[in-house]
């Protein structure tokens, strides 16, 4: 009888931060990432966005990064500022009345960025919690600015109750403070283009919460995190 040839399995999985992810399912979600590649580069040439991680490290653990508002460009450079291998991972949330005008920021939004779309008007039958809930529970991070709205200014206002409903529900999610500086002058209200400067993402380290944490302690110490990072 003839011997049987070995024939060496073929690799489908690649470990990215020691998570094991399909190729298959991988070269899907790379192959999407099509338009980010130059709006990276530009961002980056106009802009800088470097990040420095104070408080932590990247790392594949499921995570809500919350941050300062100050400009439509702030989701993209938080999300550029990420390791390549962790952007398709991570789910920025995005006002769905912005992100849908034209076929550029919807592809962008839907295509690329796998924005999670919130309708801001809270009705009888939807709440706008609810795709980052869904959004949580199949695992994705998330991208969120708790104020809820742009401020050009360069340290965040009072913090709307959304991050801390999900911290209640989802206590195993790192929370990671991230503070954005000089993007309010880089593109204001109403600039089609970024003026160039020099920003800096700063990431700092995860946010002590706890299910029993009182809603206006929690929000203080949340934002209060964001402005530590304000200080050089």
């Amino acid at each position: 009888m003839a011997a049987l040839r070995k024939t060496p399995l073929k690799r489908t999985t690649r470990a990215v931060y020691n998570v094991q992810i399909p190729l298959k399912q991988e070269h899907i979600v790379f192959k999407s990432f099509k338009l980010m590649t130059p709006i990276v580069w530009l961002t980056r040439l106009l802009v800088g966005a470097y990040p420095h991680w104070q408080g932590c490290a990247p790392s594949s653990k499921q995570r809500i990064y919350f941050a300062n508002h100050t400009s439509h460009l702030d989701t993209i450079v938080i999300w550029a500022s990420l390791p390549p291998q962790l952007r398709p991972f991570v789910r920025p949330v995005a006002a769905k009345d912005y992100w849908e005008k034209g076929l550029l920021r919807r592809r962008i939004a839907l295509d690329e960025l796998n924005v999670v779309l919130v309708d801001r008007r809270r009705t009888e039958h939807s709440n706008p919690l609810d795709p980052l809930r869904q959004a949580l529970q199949e695992g994705s991070s998330l991208i969120i600015f708790p104020e809820g709205t742009r401020r050009p200014q360069p340290l965040p206002s009072e913090f709307k109750s959304g991050i801390w409903r999900l911290m209640k529900e989802f206590p195993q999610v790192e929370l990671i403070p991230v503070y954005i500086e000089n993007l309010h002058r880089a593109m204001p209200k109403g600039v089609l283009l970024p003026v160039p400067t020099v920003c800096s993402i700063r990431f700092g380290a995860p946010l002590e919460h706890s299910p029993e944490d009182l809603k206006e302690d929690f929000l203080e110490r949340a934002r209060n995190a964001i402005i530590s990072l304000a200080q050089p």
